[in-house]
């Protein structure tokens, strides 16, 4: 059995059951949901197929939780970047620059893969309902500075930020790519179309 390194069962179960997720993200982005079954996962994990199924009964168990962490974890260092920003406009900065930071160390992939593997329908509006939850904030804060058709603004501006996701993910520098990427959403945003500059920017 693997060394137990918690203080309480509570603890070392919590333990397994993080190293099954993480295991089960990584063959999925790697490998394919597919690949995704309690045998291949206990045996990513170091844990025997018998001890997966003490937290998981099959794999759409597993790909139903995936789909729940891929976003849960992103969701919170979203949350964290925005709650210090002033205003609507640094919230919609925060929530980009964070989104580009997540991109870059490949935190968007699970979702990513999750929507490209071809999910039983409920799945899918589960994705759908989260990829929704996620991005809400963001499109609050473009409704909040009063942006004419608010809706399709955010639709385009979030645009931008795929197209710059993309970039980081295939290897662009994240540095300039947020650089410029919120320089153009500045520019859709303000009044007068200006550019003020971010901190990042520098004088």
């Amino acid at each position: 059995m693997p060394k137990i390194n918690a203080s309480t069962v509570a603890e070392h179960r919590a333990q397994q059951r993080e190293a099954l997720i993480g295991a089960a993200i990584d063959i999925l982005v790697n490998e394919g949901a597919a690949a995704v079954t309690p045998a291949a996962v206990g045996a990513r994990a170091g844990l025997a197929r018998s001890s997966v199924y003490q937290y998981f009964d099959s794999s759409a168990a597993l790909l139903t939780t995936i789909t729940e962490e891929a976003f849960r974890r992103s969701d919170e260092a979203l949350t964290r970047a925005m709650s210090t920003a002033n205003g609507p406009l640094e919230r919609v900065e925060a929530f980009f620059r964070e989104s580009l930071r997540l991109g870059a160390e490949g935190a968007h992939r699970p979702a990513g893969a999750l929507m490209n593997a071809g999910l039983p329908p409920a799945c899918q509006q589960r994705l759908m309902e989260l990829h929704l939850e996620q991005v809400e904030p963001f499109r609050a804060a473009v409704r909040e500075l009063g942006a004419p058709e608010s809706a399709l603004t955010a639709d385009l501006i979030a645009g931008m930020l795929h197209t710059a996701l993309a970039a980081v993910e295939n290897g662009a520098p994240l540095d300039t790519v947020t650089r410029r990427t919120l320089a153009l959403v500045r520019r859709c945003l303000t009044p007068d179309g200006s550019i003020a500059r971010a901190p990042e920017e520098g004088a």
